[in-house]
């Protein structure tokens, strides 16, 4: 299953920093997929594009709409990754999960699962009202904005099941282990 990265206006090192913080576990399914994860290049303003996202999307896959997609976005590329996401399943496609990472007043909806990863306490909540599915995630102690992109593997915080109010079993720990929990459920369905 395809996982479209979308980062935000900033450095590309960032980028590749959260791809090695994510993928930094031994023996972990998501190593073995790598291959599958496809990071839009754009530079900055064009993280904002909807149709630029959707173009390298369909480019990528051959226009392949049978195979359900992962988003995971960062900041100012939210805002052009849920414009792709509508897109795409507009033309036919299948988002199986939008991940949002720090996408603050970033309105989110749709007919595909959502989650939201903050910085900090007020980020997550504030932006909850703006839209959030279950399963969500806020750095705690919070850390600069930056650094939940650059360094996902040690930035801890908690995993909030806005469904039913309570931390899920495993409440406390990093960004990249509560992405890899989430990519791997969705592996599995």
């Amino acid at each position: 299953m395809p996982i479209i990265i979308c980062p935000g206006i900033h450095d590309r090192a960032l980028t590749e920093s959260f791809i090695s913080g994510l993928l930094d576990t031994s023996g972990d399914s998501i190593e073995q997929n790598q291959a599958k994860i496809l990071v839009f290049p754009g530079k900055d303003f064009l993280s904002l594009s909807a149709f630029h996202i959707l173009e390298f999307l369909r480019g990528r896959l051959n226009n392949s709409l049978e195979s359900p997609v992962i988003f995971i976005s960062f900041s100012a590329g939210v805002v052009g990754a849920i414009g792709a996401a509508h897109l795409w399943q507009h033309l036919g496609g299948r988002v199986k999960a939008f991940i949002a990472i720090d996408g603050w007043g970033v309105p989110l909806q749709g007919n595909f699962l959502i989650h939201r990863i903050s910085h900090d306490y007020f980020t997550h909540w504030s932006s909850s009202l703006l839209g959030s599915g279950q399963n969500n995630f806020y750095a705690q102690p919070a850390v600069e904005h930056l650094s939940i992109w650059r360094s996902p593997e040690t930035v801890q915080g908690w995993w909030v099941d806005s469904s039913i109010g309570i931390f899920p079993p495993k409440g406390h720990l990093t960004v990249a282990e509560f992405l890899r929990m989430l990519l791997k459920r969705y592996e599995a369905n």
